[in-house]
């Protein structure tokens, strides 16, 4: 696509973001519609493209959708929805079908896909490609999508916020930063497949564009959103000074990695049977736990995974990324451990969608890791996420067209106006940028402090109490009072650098996914999955329930029925 065409003003379908989720979303969607695909970066950049693991399927004999059904049950800790888990597993075959179609290079053992076992899994599901599972999907279906000529790729573009029809409360389309401009684009229906918010945390193996964004923007408008206080805290991230959080993949301790302390002790399994095999947010509260009592700083210090039980050529086979990465920041995973600590990582909860991949907005819809479709319940099973991808991402294709037909085709006049952006938004602009600087490096602190691997209700509250300041003192800036009273359809022409625009709405987004994460984990009261509070330690059968929020308005769901396993 060259990148100076102007883009049209409408489109049939906006999907925004462009994972696995998105890509496969767009792909899916019926090939008369057409489409426009917002990426915040170059393709591919997301937590997908990251993806090591691989992603589950029960395609072996020895293997039943029942079985894959029990495990994702029993990991999502009470939580579940059991028709959604039962039709994404068995809807997984299919789906594994279509990307070995596409030419998604699994990995083999002769003819047969290979499988591999990971942590709270019974059988043996997960396929992968070598330690780049996500990497072979994403750029196998970026390829795809740059094969449609329904499909207009928008790189380096920035949902700024949604586009509401003020009589029928219909999304309508989005407000975007692309080009130097932000322009105001119509649709009939937008996906939203942002991916996570790992970045509101100061630990995180997401990469840089997990800003929360899609639930972020979906809550603005009045989107029912769920679960917020679930997030998942992988236990094994890279802890070396000077290298991003990477994530060590599952599946090295399944295929028999060790954890040991600083004394060379396999110390998980003084904190359960299944030792470093037990679900994700027990390893990682089993670290957690372990250097508060062994380390000098439980916030800077490490343990250790210890490939070395593995033989040599299945390391080499298995985790040839891993191998590189570690060997560029100086170690040999063949003859030393890898320092390693808990990391966020996964987001359980999301937007509030139903089978379809709709929202409590009409249309709007949502998928991937910004979706809660309920499937992951409190705590994600393993290698499931890539597979929620596309099991619903699969659901456009069967978009409710005469739905869309319904949203209006009109342009507003405004349409036709384009502006310079307020000389007033700009006014000490040094300052706005230093204080935006200041709160991206604040709020990532101070939720990884207050809202972390463990919780309690003074330390949520204090916290909630600096968020909200800095939001008051965000929205008081000058460039905060022009773009949060931007009016719907005029085009403004930015004379200052997009990315700064994009800073803004990353941070604005950061703060209100930071003030929804910690006002639902002080609203449950309990322990439960990936949400873990010291002053309430016991999961209480009165919160077998879904945290459900509106606006400013926090409930509970109806009681959820004892898990089936």
């Amino acid at each position: 696509m060259n990148p100076d065409i102007d883009i049209p003003n409408q489109f049939d379908v906006l999907v925004v973001g462009a994972g696995a989720a998105g890509l496969y979303a767009a792909l899916c969607l019926p090939e008369y519609l057409q489409v426009g695909l917002i990426s915040k970066d170059n393709l591919p950049l997301s937590a997908s493209d990251w993806a090591q693991g691989g992603i589950a399927a029960a395609i072996d004999p020895a293997d039943s959708p029942a079985l894959h059904v029990e495990d994702t049950i029993k990991a999502g800790a009470g939580l579940c929805d059991f028709k959604a888990v039962q039709f994404m597993v068995e809807q997984a075959p299919f789906c594994i079908q279509s990307l070995v179609e596409m030419g998604v290079a699994f990995d083999r053992h002769g003819t047969q896909l290979a499988l591999t076992l990971e942590a709270a899994h019974s059988r043996p599901r997960v396929l992968h490609a070598a330690d780049t599972t996500g990497r072979a999907i994403v750029s196998n279906l970026t390829l795809q999508v740059l094969k449609r000529h329904n499909i207009q790729v928008l790189p380096q573009a920035f949902a700024l916020s949604l586009w509401m029809n003020p009589v029928s409360q219909r999304c309508q389309g989005i407000s975007l930063i692309y080009q130097g401009r932000i322009s105001w684009v119509r649709a009939k229906a937008v996906v939203l497949a942002t991916g996570g918010g790992g970045q509101v945390f100061a630990q995180t193996t997401n990469p840089a564009v997990s800003t929360g964004d899609g639930v972020a923007l979906a809550w603005r408008v009045g989107a029912i959103v769920r679960d917020l206080e679930f997030v998942q805290f992988h236990p094994t991230a890279l802890t070396k000074s000077g290298a991003p959080r990477f994530l060590i993949s599952e599946a090295v301790r399944g295929e028999g990695a060790h954890l040991v302390d600083s004394q060379g002790q396999r110390f998980a399994f003084d904190y359960h049977p299944a030792g470093e095999l037990a679900p994700r947010d027990v390893v990682s509260r089993a670290i957690f736990s372990h250097l508060q009592k062994t380390a000098a700083d439980p916030t800077k210090d490490n343990v250790w995974l210890d490939l070395r039980s593995i033989p040599a050529e299945k390391i080499t086979h298995r985790f040839p990324n891993i191998i590189q990465v570690c060997q560029h920041w100086g170690i040999d995973v063949f003859h030393q451990p890898i320092p390693v600590a808990p990391a966020a990582h996964y987001w359980m909860g999301g937007i509030y969608v139903d089978s379809t991949s709709r929202t409590s907005i009409p249309g709007l819809y949502a998928v991937g890791e910004t979706a809660s479709t309920g499937v992951h319940g409190a705590n994600r099973l393993a290698s499931n996420s890539l597979l929620e991808c596309i099991v619903f991402g699969a659901q456009l294709s069967q978009i409710a067209v005469d739905e869309m037909e319904k949203a209006p085709a009109t342009h507003p006049q405004s349409m036709l106006i384009e502006e310079e952006l307020d000389s007033y938004a700009l006014s000490s602009w040094a300052t706005q940028k230093e204080k935006i600087a200041v709160l991206r490096q604040d709020i990532p602190r101070l939720m990884w402090q207050s809202a972390g691997i463990c919780r309690q209700q003074d330390v949520l509250e204090s916290a909630l109490s600096q968020v909200e300041i800095w939001r008051q003192e965000f929205d008081c800036l000058p460039l905060s009072q022009y773009l949060l009273h931007l009016q719907p359809g005029k085009t403004v022409r930015m004379p200052s650098p997009e990315t700064d625009i994009r800073t803004w709405g990353e941070t604005r987004n950061l703060l209100d996914v930071a003030f929804l994460i910690l006002k639902s984990a002080a609203f449950r009261t309990e322990s439960r999955g990936g949400h873990y509070r010291l002053d309430y330690p016991q999961t209480e059968p009165q919160w077998q329930v879904h945290t459900l929020v509106q606006k400013n308005c926090w409930w509970k769901s109806s009681p959820l029925a004892a898990p089936a396993v």
